[in-house]
């Protein structure tokens, strides 16, 4: 380490070490054998979550799904040699050790309530958001703890490589202190059916990726401006849309983030300017990168670019590996380690729960046009 002097502080300490060598890929655990029950058939089941997971050689032993027959399609496809008729007999299952929830949110609450009653359950890994409010997560986080079931939030994100490269280069020190980060998206999601009957669109599923990964990098932030319009591409009624949030943080940091799902009339007609990329500003350095999952099934990875006082050039590592269907491996590894060493995941129930508040303070921030201390969110719902 070198120190410098600073017009903002009187010396920063830079590391001289710096290389492209970061650390993007997930942790796996020692035993892959352990035996996962899969709930849902859908796209996030079916393509990502269990590619990636025979991919990583972890245990899917068993699958169940509103729908029989598209359950067997997908243990067909997958090699999982058990499917049952209802959710309620998977969890049943004694062979089952844990428990991977991949439904629209409204459904999660009921399967997470009966998997707490299953004493030979383990583990759950549960889709984000973890519930439609603060309130009804922190229920869901208590009754796990009182069952002693390990929860882990499928905040999946956190694994995207650029992302999790961004995190190894903050904690390493290349950046220095950080100053500003920003998190900008142009992009036209898909949107699924059962958002109409929520009346969410944007932040709830789109957003509370990047709120995460701004809480990953950082922290807590103390509070949260939001501003909300409606997509004038989605008909039905929805109170979020394009979102802009900035988060403020007692040091002085400032995090921007624009979720513009509108992004020009680019079905309509007009030229596409589409993508997602990202920055974050430090005293002693600067990253930059790019989200390649919106060119799925295209394989694009992401990518991260970040340059120091140190070195002065731009370090500019890549790989293959990309966030569909590659990061989803890494929830799972970290669930399965948190039970093989009996400490919590990273993205535990209960760190969810400050995801989980931040989200509630952008609608109410959006709704009230002010900014939202975090705390407001967390201290309405009295400890039991």
């Amino acid at each position: 380490m070198i120190e410098i002097g600073m017009g903002i502080k009187n010396s920063v300490r830079i590391p001289m070490n710096v290389n492209d060598s970061l650390d993007y890929q997930p942790e796996m655990p020692t035993d892959r054998s352990v035996a996962i029950g899969c709930i849902g058939s859908g796209f996030i089941m079916a393509d990502c979550h269990l590619v990636s997971y025979r991919n990583a050689g972890f245990n899917p032993i068993a699958i169940a799904s509103r729908r029989r027959d598209k359950a067997n399609e997908v243990a067909s496809r997958h090699a999982i040699p058990i499917v049952h008729n209802d959710y309620h007999a998977l969890l049943g299952d004694q062979r089952v050790t844990v428990v991977d929830i991949a439904v629209a949110p409204d459904a999660q609450s009921e399967i997470i309530q009966a998997a707490a009653k299953q004493s030979h359950i383990r583990g759950i890994l549960a889709q984000k958001p973890l519930a439609s409010s603060y309130r009804e997560a922190k229920q869901l986080v208590d009754l796990c703890h009182d069952a002693g079931i390990t929860l882990c939030v499928n905040q999946n994100m956190r694994y995207d490589q650029s992302i999790r490269a961004c995190k190894s280069a903050i904690d390493r020190g290349y950046l220095g202190e950080p100053v500003l980060a920003t998190i900008d998206m142009r992009a036209i999601p898909h949107w699924m059916p059962w958002q109409e009957r929520q009346g969410w669109v944007t932040c709830r599923i789109m957003s509370i990726h990047h709120l995460d990964t701004m809480r990953y990098w950082f922290g807590n932030p103390a509070r949260v401006f939001a501003s909300f319009r409606p997509d004038p591409r989605t008909k039905f009624k929805h109170v979020d849309g394009i979102g802009l949030y900035i988060l403020e943080y007692d040091n002085g940091l400032r995090c921007m983030i624009c979720d513009d799902v509108w992004a020009g009339p680019a079905r309509e007609g007009a030229a596409a300017d589409l993508g997602i990329r990202w920055r974050v500003e430090g005293l002693t350095g600067m990253a930059r990168g790019t989200i390649g999952w919106q060119s799925y099934p295209e394989r694009t990875p992401s990518t991260i670019d970040f340059t120091t006082v140190a070195t002065g050039i731009w370090h500019s590592p890549r790989w293959n590996e990309v966030w569909f269907p590659d990061a989803f491996a890494g929830p799972m590894a970290e669930l399965l380690i948190a039970l093989e060493r009996r400490r919590e995941p990273s993205m535990s129930g209960q760190d969810n729960l400050s995801t989980m508040a931040l989200v509630d303070a952008c609608y109410l921030s959006a709704s009230q046009h002010r900014a939202v201390e975090i705390s407001e969110i967390m201290d309405c719902v009295s400890p039991e």
